[in-house]
């Protein structure tokens, strides 16, 4: 399935009922699902984000757009950020299954249906535009609203589509397809918006004017003035004082988090606020994070403080949060704030029920969860004794030379923990889908080959879960004799409980193949697999007598 994501940006964030009625356009449009609503009453904009198939996003964009053409009015309309347009701004961005190129054509489809049946001018921007000049939002919304209705005429600025004329109270609109953008503002201990604004200028990949030592603009042959460019690339920023929070903030927009994500803007921002006598408090994000960009903000404190980053997810997270006091102005819920949160469950029901619950379940009539599920279970158990163990070497006394061999089982240990109880609830999904084939109508000779291909593919897939749990388990080994051999002697045990797990992991996970395998008719799937498998199996075997051996050796030193 193909997925992008659209986060248009509405000129009013003081009126809720106003919002809540272009939301609804949104939450009411079959096939999409809003994430995020994030108004601001001093910047009166609201921020909406929603995902779905591209054709539904671009119906659902379309009737929201037509309601903020209804209710706002911008000759009515002022706020901190600057805007052009009732829909200032409706960026498409890919998510799953479909490139820039594709979304691209998207949104032009998006810019020619607005343009031509709301009558307002649109000019397409980042991956989507025609024209370099208008590659960036800011030069094209440069004069505002107001200034718009003037420049509009120019000839290097007609509209991409719609007419060549403002709107006489919606303005003009920006649409493209671009990359993820993280909307981020830093707060200031000081309401002087002049101090934020002086670091936007010096962080801003544009920069400032560059001046002579007499402080003159200085301008090229051509008497264009010349730039100063910023500390920090794909970034755009901008200082301004929100009466709200009675503090300054530098707004940015990081339009590629992957070359300055939030921490090192973060950073940069703090160097610059103690060069100004002032401090930096902490953080929000507009919108929402990508999973990664999160993960990799708490990792980056984590290896910082020379602590493992072989922790739980949450744990990352919750260290990136509080680095950059992301929770000083609200609360941060993860699961709002983050997209792949939004999207996808990062467990499945099982995965995310109690001990007991699950414990119950499991032991009722009926055959799911099962064997398999169960053996996931315990390889995410082993994996995470093998964490475990790593974690309490590290920042121990004649360990400091292992931190990095540690750090690395440590996270490859939970990176295969999470993989491993994500597999618990895949091998019950994957068995009820081979109880939904068996029902399938066997009235006709083509319903009865039709019903059995679909049980042999659900079969086929209903194995090969239990196999990927038998190789990550086997995988899981590994990591259980490394944490034998070198992590802190204190912990032996548990790696020695975290070798056994896994390899009765490894061992019930082979069974569930092997009883699947009955039922497929592809002898050569069945071969494959059945050697496959007792080939992982010998290699376990192994590698549990050497972890064995680890552990009797160092328990009889004792």
């Amino acid at each position: 399935m193909q997925l992008i994501e659209c986060v248009p940006n509405f000129s009013e964030g003081r009126n809720l009922s106003i919002i809540k009625q272009i939301t609804d356009e949104i939450e009411n449009s079959e096939g999409v699902r809003l994430l995020d609503v994030d108004p601001g009453a001093d910047t009166n904009r609201t921020v909406v984000t929603f995902v779905g198939e591209p054709e539904r996003v671009i119906d659902a964009a379309f009737k929201a757009i037509v309601k903020a053409t209804e209710l706002i009015d911008l000759r009515n309309h002022s706020g901190a950020h600057a805007r052009m347009g009732a829909t200032d701004v409706c960026p498409l961005v890919p998510v799953s299954n479909i490139s820039m190129e594709e979304t691209s054509i998207w949104a032009e489809k998006l810019a020619e249906r607005v343009g031509r049946d709301l009558q307002i001018p649109i000019f397409l921007y980042e991956n989507s535009a025609k024209l370099n000049h208008r590659s960036n939002l800011a030069e094209i919304r440069s004069g505002e609203f107001e200034g718009m209705a003037d420049k509009i005429l120019l000839p290097q600025w007609k509209p991409d589509f719609g007419p060549q004329l403002q709107h006489k109270s919606a303005g003009s609109t920006a649409i493209g397809a671009r990359q993820f953008l993280i909307a981020y503002n830093i707060n200031l201990n000081s309401m002087d918006r002049k101090i934020a604004t002086d670091i936007a200028l010096d962080i801003r990949e544009k920069g400032r004017f560059k001046r002579d030592e007499n402080g003159k603009v200085i301008r090229d042959d051509s008497g264009k003035i010349i730039m100063k460019p910023g500390k920090l690339k794909a970034c755009k920023a901008v200082g301004w004082y929100i009466d709200e929070y009675k503090q300054a903030q530098i707004s940015m927009n990081l339009v590629d988090f992957t070359i300055t994500p939030p921490h090192i803007a973060f950073e940069e921002c703090r160097k610059q606020a103690r060069k100004r006598g002032v401090r930096v408090t902490g953080s929000e994000l507009v919108g929402l994070i990508p999973l990664e960009s999160i993960l990799e903000i708490g990792n980056f404190y984590l290896n910082e403080q020379q602590r493992s980053q072989g922790v739980p997810e949450n744990e990352v997270i919750n260290i990136a949060v509080k680095s950059l006091g992301l929770d000083e102005i609200s609360d941060f819920n993860p699961k709002e704030k983050i997209i792949e949160y939004q999207i996808n469950p990062e467990f499945g029901e099982l995965a995310s029920s109690s001990i007991y619950g699950f414990a119950n379940e499991l032991s009722t009539n009926s055959p799911a969860p099962g064997g398999g599920s169960v053996s996931a279970l315990m390889g995410s158990m082993g994996v995470a004794l093998s964490a475990m163990v790593a974690n309490l070497s590290i920042g121990k006394k004649g360990f400091e030379q292992k931190y990095n061999a540690m750090n690395s089982l440590a996270v490859n240990a939970q990176e295969l923990k999470k993989d491993l109880l994500q597999l618990i609830d895949k091998d019950t999904d994957s068995f009820n889908v081979v109880m939904e084939a068996f029902r399938l109508p066997k009235k006709t000779d083509e319903q009865k080959l039709e019903r059995n291909s679909a049980i042999q593919k659900a079969t086929k897939t209903a194995t090969m879960i239990p196999f990927q749990i038998l190789e990550k388990c086997i995988l899981g080994l590994d990591l259980a004799f490394q944490s034998a051999k070198e992590g802190n002697p204190n912990s032996i045990t548990d790696a020695g409980v975290a070798g056994e797990a896994l390899m009765a992991g490894a061992r019930g996970a082979f069974l569930n193949v092997k009883i699947n395998l009955k039922d497929i008719e592809d002898t050569h799937f069945i071969n494959e697999l059945t050697n496959k498998g007792n080939k992982l199996i010998e290699n376990g075997k192994e590698k549990l007598i050497a972890i064995r051996l680890q552990v009797e050796s160092i328990l009889n030193a004792e």
